[in-house]
């Protein structure tokens, strides 16, 4: 896989849900850590997800907000 993205974290799919369009892909990333991704059904398909394959979280983000309590 070779793309633009310098953010790429290794890990596992953890649980994929599927909406009416769209699904949240869940990601384990080691030590806890969990990355969620909100992408189309019809990508889920296509890369056929499941539970336990090897996935990338590819983060490639204009703006990082920051917030305090």
């Amino acid at each position: 896989m070779k793309i633009s993205a310098r953010n790429q974290i290794k890990g596992k799919v953890a649980r994929v849900g599927k909406g009416r369009t769209t699904g949240h892909v869940e990601i384990d990333i080691g030590h806890g850590v969990i990355v969620t991704a909100s992408i189309t059904n019809e990508a889920i398909n296509e890369l056929k997800l499941k539970k336990g394959d090897k996935a990338f979280a590819v983060i490639k983000a204009s703006d990082v907000m920051v917030g305090k309590p």
